[in-house]
């Protein structure tokens, strides 16, 4: 702070007065040795604080004079002047004068910043009590930086049976289960984070619970605890358990199923990949299997599958991965071996496995495998490409003169390279010669059998082949990143037109338009809103499909978006739900509006148990979550039967109506929905 120069005793004090008000620490002894140093009309003038030494006087400096700046007891420093010739009387009168009012103006400014810091405390202590009576609904404690439990409202009684007069004072770790008590320094040193935990009541009885951590500060944001929120998620727990256990298992078998598989594989190639190892799939199909299990029911070729897998398990090491993919294919994990000509040992192992007959139901049973071998890294980097070319090698082993034989997978066997490079050339002409099109498939209320929405479907009307198959070109668009250029037209052709039926004064309806994994990323939202801005489209017209495999990476990158999206007002849907690997604790945070069952649970419904075990369980966790839930690939009455009286609130599929052209699809909708013929 800039103050004027002193020139008396009375503009000093004024100065001084203005210093001790302002400014703290070295600024204010820099400008009481200025004001000392301007009264006595000195070269050199400084406040030194108490214990600390005055130095020496500058060489030729001339006299110097000093006066302790103190009341009573306490002593804040020395005023010291110097650089004259000499000083008198009267300059140590007025040297005197202005330590005793620098002595008087530091007592009471002391004394106003205690006062002030009472009162801070008071304000501190008063937030800290108003942060959990703002929670009071909720189970809700605080601790100290050590775990020691500081306060403990009465929803913490309620979840623990603990009450308050128990509890404070106790070390957190008392509510751990036995198993979590390693993780104390995590919990209490950790703080505005989310985590799911197991903890104990006061009955013995583990439960799960959704807990939160905060820090918890003083008024000078210094950490000075933590305040925990919990909820108990046992019931939710359980039915994630299931879920995952349902859709990642096999019913029959009990081995990992092709999506489980996907996923132990690509995790031990990333470790193959750092260590520079081998790795090896093997595509294992049953030969005379379909015989046995058409002749002699479904029930004998079940209790066949089950015995080959018990064998296969025998056979294998523990750290090898064995799945059941689909009938009578399985698949093997190698993942710990030297060369890759170890596979075919294994191989023999297996084929072996089933020399001995299967008896069953009286029946003596032989069955054989041909076994299609792919190497990583030469033939693949991920699960996907490594199932994919040992299905190919198993088809070639097959074609062996006595079908049970052993084939490792050489390039030379991919005929459909070619015909996959021609295709992807011709769907980058389709983006840019305008062959693409839009069908609309219609959403239904499963009680009312009114429309509620559709989904658009691209196609790709080729000049020479016509119609191509979705499922030829979408997965081809995917692993060439033509995804997102393919994506961002249907995102354009698909409001243009809703733009259309709401100039005709159609009533809104949802247009769902899927977005890839590609696409999710921070430049969507504003892509959305451009584009709905371009055709003046109310956002009440589009929802967005979401892939689950898309929302678990990076949550925190993926909430924000997502946020960004519903703040649109544009809806949010979870596509093929149940597939992907999605934790129940993350699906509560995302801003969805509905949740969509995939086909391939609905289309065993309802005479798969299976299938209506994934399907119940996912139609009560979207209730429980407040979504709707809607199946796809609705083809039956019996499959729709069991879709309502399980409460799913909307379908789709080709009970209904198949994917229109948008005209039909108009026309379709204003008749009341009579499909044209």
């Amino acid at each position: 702070m800039h103050v004027s120069p002193a020139t008396d005793f009375l503009t000093s004090s004024a100065a001084l007065c203005a210093a001790v008000l302002n400014l703290r620490g070295e600024q204010l002894a820099a400008e009481l040795g200025r004001i000392a140093r301007d009264l006595l009309a000195s070269p050199h003038g400084s406040f030194v604080l108490s214990g600390q030494a005055c130095g020496p006087a500058p060489d030729g400096a001339g006299a110097r004079l000093a006066c302790a700046v103190a009341s009573g007891a306490v002593e804040y420093g020395l005023l010291v002047v110097g650089g004259r010739a000499a000083y008198d009387e009267h300059d140590a009168r007025l040297l005197a004068g202005l330590a005793a009012l620098a002595a008087s103006l530091l007592k009471v400014n002391d004394f106003a910043l205690r006062s002030t810091q009472a009162y801070l405390d008071l304000e501190a202590e008063l937030s800290h009590q108003a942060q959990i009576l703002d929670q009071i609904h909720e189970s809700v404690l605080t601790m100290d930086q050590t775990g020691y439990i500081t306060s403990w409202n009465k929803g913490a009684e309620r979840l623990f049976g603990y009450s308050a007069q128990e509890a404070v004072g106790r070390n957190i770790l008392f509510l751990y289960a036995d198993e979590d008590t390693a993780f104390h320094d995590a919990f209490v040193e950790q703080g505005g984070r989310m985590m799911e935990v197991r903890r104990r009541k006061k009955s013995g009885e583990v439960f799960w619970a959704s807990l939160s951590l905060s820090p918890l500060r003083d008024r000078e944001q210094r950490p000075v605890g933590l305040i925990a929120y919990l909820t108990d998620i046992t019931e939710r727990k359980h039915a994630e358990e299931r879920l995952h256990h349902l859709a990642y298992y096999d019913a029959l078998t009990g081995l990992p199923n092709r999506s489980l598989m996907a996923k132990l594989v690509d995790q031990a190639l990333t470790s193959a990949q750092r260590k520079g190892a081998t790795a090896c799939i093997l595509f294992v199909d049953l030969n005379r299997f379909k015989m046995f299990n058409d002749t002699l029911g479904r029930a004998t070729g079940d209790e066949l599958l089950k015995q080959v897998a018990q064998r296969f398990k025998q056979v294998l090491r523990e750290q090898d991965v064995v799945a059941r993919l689909s009938g009578d294919e399985f698949a093997v994990g190698l993942f710990d071996i030297r060369e890759h000509f170890e596979a075919t040992t294994v191989a023999h192992k297996l084929q072996a496995a089933l020399v001995e007959p299967f008896l069953i139901e009286g029946h003596d049973l032989r069955v054989g495998a041909s076994i299609g071998i792919s190497v990583y890294p030469q033939d693949g980097v991920d699960a996907e490409a490594l199932l994919r070319v040992a299905d190919i090698a198993m088809a070639r082993a097959k074609l062996g003169s006595d079908g049970d034989s052993v084939t490792f997978y050489s390039h030379d066997m991919n005929q459909g390279m070619q015909e996959r490079m021609r295709l992807e050339s011709g769907l980058r002409q389709a983006l840019a010669d305008g062959e693409l099109l839009l069908h609309y498939q219609p959403k239904f209320d499963i009680r009312t059998r009114a429309v509620v929405g559709a989904e658009a479907l691209v196609r790709w009307l080729h000049p020479q082949r016509g119609l191509v198959p979705p499922a030829e070109f979408i997965p081809l668009a995917e692993a060439t990143g033509l995804i997102v250029q393919l994506g961002e037209w249907v995102l354009e052709a698909a409001c243009a037109q809703a733009a259309q039926w709401q100039a005709a004064g159609l009533p809104p309806f949802r247009l769902a338009v899927n977005v890839s994994a590609r696409e999710f990323s921070a430049t969507l939202p504003a892509r959305v809103s451009e584009t709905l801005a371009r055709y003046q489209l109310d956002p009440s017209w589009l929802e967005l499909e979401i892939t689950e495999s898309t929302l678990m990476h990076d949550i925190e990158r993926v909430i924000t978006i997502m946020d960004r999206i519903t703040a649109l007002g544009v809806s949010l849907s979870l596509d093929d739900f149940g597939t992907g690997y999605s934790s129940l604790s993350y699906l509560k945070r995302f801003p969805i509006d509905t949740l969509k069952i995939d086909r391939s649970f609905t289309t065993g419904l309802p005479f798969d148990g299976n299938d209506c075990a994934i399907a119940s369980t996912i139609i009560s966790i979207g209730r429980q979550l407040r979504h709707k839930v809607i199946a796809e690939g609705v083809e039956t009455p019996q499959q729709l039967a069991f879709l309502r009286d399980a409460g799913c609130d909307e379908v789709q599929g080709y009970l209904f109506s198949r994917p229109l052209p948008a005209p039909d699809f108009e026309a379709a909708l204003r008749a009341g929905w009579v499909e044209p013929g």
